[in-house]
């Protein structure tokens, strides 16, 4: 399944895209005047092979969750309790997640691909999130020991992601949205940003849920001993999935493939998410085009990666809270993006002089 989800992966089509640039410079604006959304718009048409580009509506966001081994090192002073008690606040509508989806009319479906401990039931109330049990396994092991995961196990996530991808779409989203859940997870997203750029553990690392001086080195040593005792090989996305990754990394990795191969855009979130997108790409770089970056974290490793990726943020709020929280906020950017070029009028039809 894998396989043929990275063979229907195709670069953007130029013609569209030439299209839609001929188009902005037709349209009632000095050219250029909309700076990154005219970029994005462009891209987006790339991606559909179609100008204009269908407008990414109804989104979904697809919120994974999933524990980790490493959580024993003491890379955070949150109990990993808190990941099953969390997804419980989300199937109640409680989180800031379900806030901000709320308000930009988006659904949310929660996975559990690795939480470690017993889950709330969901919430019998038609309007509420939903939750999909895809357990691969009760958490990932210590990275810092041993491999996070087997190979099979992070394909196993990696399937999962693609199989929510097209369920999502085939239910009529527009647009996907990644999100996260599971304390502990910024060390692997940590560390799998340094597999994948080469950038050392000190530049990818950060304060996570906002860990003290301590707390935050002994982090910074852990990532980088795991990369020492693993040598992650970034030419085997797979490998380095499974030595140091998360089930919520690998997932979201199968995610935003399952939506290249759709032609789907894909809003990544924070860190975790674009932690997850080095992996994508590495297995498909063709992948990229279906990728938008929501927001740039706070998280230093975000912005290494986004820079690997050749990824402009849209918005930059200081944000580091994950769950899809950054990605709904710059969704009525990209919404906006696209709407130019369905409803702006060109010089011609409203009778405007042009310079």
């Amino acid at each position: 399944m894998l396989e043929t989800t990275t063979s229907a992966i195709r670069p953007p089509d130029e013609a569209a895209m030439a299209a839609a640039r001929e188009l902005h410079g037709r349209l009632t604006k000095p050219a250029g005047s909309l700076g990154l959304l005219e970029n994005l718009s462009v891209r987006l048409a790339g991606l559909a092979g179609a100008c204009p580009p269908p407008v990414p509506e109804p989104a979904a966001v697809a919120i994974f969750a999933g524990d980790h081994g490493v959580h024993a090192q003491g890379v955070t002073p949150w109990p990993q309790e808190v990941t099953a008690q969390m997804i419980g606040n989300f199937l109640a509508g409680g989180a800031v997640v379900n806030a901000f989806a709320r308000q930009a009319g988006a659904s949310v479906t929660v996975v559990d691909v690795g939480v470690a401990h017993p889950l709330p039931a969901p919430a019998s109330d038609l309007g509420a999130p939903r939750l999909i049990d895809a357990s691969v396994r009760r958490g990932t092991r210590d990275l810092s020991v041993t491999a996070a995961l087997t190979r099979d196990e992070a394909l196993a996530a990696i399937l999962t992601g693609v199989r929510v991808a097209d369920e999502l779409i085939d239910a009529g989203a527009g647009i996907l949205l990644t999100g996260d859940m599971g304390i502990g997870n910024t060390t692997p997203a940590a560390a799998l940003i340094a597999a994948f750029t080469g950038v050392d553990p000190l530049d990818s690392t950060g304060r996570g849920t906002g860990v003290d001086d301590a707390t935050y080195a002994h982090k910074v040593a852990v990532v980088r001993a795991a990369l020492a005792r693993h040598k992650p090989d970034p030419a085997d996305p797979l490998g380095v999935l499974a030595a140091v990754g998360g089930l919520e990394h690998a997932a979201l990795a199968g995610l935003i493939l399952g939506a290249a191969a759709r032609r789907t855009p894909v809003l990544l979130d924070g860190v975790i998410a674009v932690s997850a997108a080095l992996a994508a790409a590495a297995f498909a770089p063709d992948a990229v085009a279906a990728m938008v970056a929501g927001h740039r974290s706070a998280e230093p490793g975000a912005t290494v990666a986004l820079r690997h990726l050749g990824l402009d943020p849209l918005i930059d709020l200081g944000l580091r809270l994950g769950e899809g929280t950054g990605a709904l906020l710059a969704l009525p950017v990209v919404t906006g993006a696209v709407r130019v070029l369905h409803e702006v009028a060109t010089f011609d039809s409203a009778g405007v002089a042009e310079k």
